[in-house]
């Protein structure tokens, strides 16, 4: 598939090392420019390009970009998609240390729901409580008693099944966390934040957890 990566930390840079190795063609974006991402693309494969440049035929567009910098991303930016593509979204709120107070997200609104407004496009919420360095050291064979799951949350059916066998390819199970609405269960400090687990365990953390943004996660 063509893939595009917006974002290139440390999510991101594992997303692109691990799609490029599987044979997928990823493009891959930041907010500096191409030209800062010379040693990525040199070890990886991975193509270079702006932002706004970065979906351009792709089947999947990952934004993983600090969340307050979501508005920021350019106007259009899935004009060029393929069709029927599939956005994800990495990111999580963290107002204490980076993003500052975002009103309508301390009101309860869910951070993958304030994305996608911003976005313009429905999104597909997975690896925002995935440690960076599992995507490379984790992953196993479908079937493997020990092979880790993560959650998956979003409201447009296609777009989710088509993300859910990715996570496959990459080594994971997948566990169905509802749509976008429910996706509060798997933001910071639920339990199943930063869980490694397999589909039971990551199951009982999604309905373990609570709607109430504890005062960690609060601006």
């Amino acid at each position: 598939m063509k893939i595009g990566i917006i974002g290139a930390g440390n999510i991101g840079g594992n997303l692109v090392r691990r799609l490029t190795a599987l044979g997928h063609e990823v493009s891959v974006a930041n907010s500096r420019g191409p030209h800062t991402l010379a040693a990525l693309a040199e070890e990886t494969g991975a193509t270079p390009v702006t932002a706004a440049e970065a979906a351009r035929g792709a089947s999947v567009v990952v934004v993983t970009v600090p969340l307050k910098a979501v508005p920021d991303l350019p106007s259009g930016l899935f004009d060029e998609a393929a069709e029927g593509f599939a956005v994800i979204d990495t990111n999580n709120y963290y107002p204490k240390e980076r993003d500052g107070l975002i009103t309508a997200i301390e009101a309860g609104l869910p951070e993958s729901r304030w994305t996608e407004r911003h976005l313009g496009h429905p999104v597909v919420k997975v690896f925002n409580g995935t440690y960076a360095q599992d995507l490379l050291d984790k992953p196993l064979p479908k079937g493997d008693p020990g092979r880790l799951a993560v959650p998956v949350a979003g409201d447009d059916e296609a777009a989710k099944r088509l993300v859910r066998e990715l996570v496959d390819e990459l080594g994971f199970d997948t566990v169905d966390a509802g749509g976008i609405e429910d996706s509060w269960r798997q933001q910071p400090d639920t339990p199943v934040y930063g869980l490694r687990a397999g589909v039971e365990g990551v199951t009982k953390a999604l309905a373990e957890a609570s709607p109430e943004r504890p005062d960690t996660f609060r601006a």
